[in-house]
């Protein structure tokens, strides 16, 4: 894999990133969503984008929140089980048509309808503002080719 100069290494820029995303999260936080759903987004967007810095990272976040290793592992079909609550599969489905935008041009009505249906208008807002975080972050990893962090295991 070729070596690619690192995005990261722009300090105002990536900090404004960072500041954004600890906006998120406290928007997030102001507003009810539980940390475990935001991961859940996290890692959806980065299993689409196959950004595997951010799969790393967000799994073990995930883990560390208290996240079941089962429902990690089978996160990628999400839709054929029924180990996800309903605002869970709602903020799961916003993920998926948010981050294929390019190819979708849109979110359909339905994904939308069911994600305003199980979330407050703020609730709402602050995982519309993580999947616009993570796919960010995701496009920033994955044209740098970010190495994995060492680490056992």
């Amino acid at each position: 894999m070729t070596k690619r100069i690192g995005l990261g290494h722009a300090p105002g820029i990536y900090k404004a990133m960072a500041n954004v995303q600890a906006e998120v999260e406290k928007a997030a936080a102001n507003a009810g969503v539980d940390h475990k759903l935001l991961e859940l987004v996290k890692m959806r967007a980065s299993q689409l984008n196959g950004c595997a810095f951010c799969l790393d990272m967000h799994s073990r976040d995930a883990l560390e929140a208290g996240e079941s290793p089962r429902r990690l592992f089978v996160l990628d079909g999400w839709r054929e089980t029924t180990l996800f609550t309903e605002q869970e599969q709602a903020a799961l489905a916003l993920t998926e048509a948010m981050t294929k935008l390019a190819a979708t041009q849109s979110v359909p009505d339905d994904v939308y309808e069911a994600a305003a249906k199980v979330f407050t208008e703020d609730q709402y807002r602050a995982i519309a503002w993580e999947v616009i975080a993570i796919n960010s972050w995701n496009r920033m990893a994955v044209t740098s080719h970010t190495p994995l962090p060492k680490r056992d295991a």
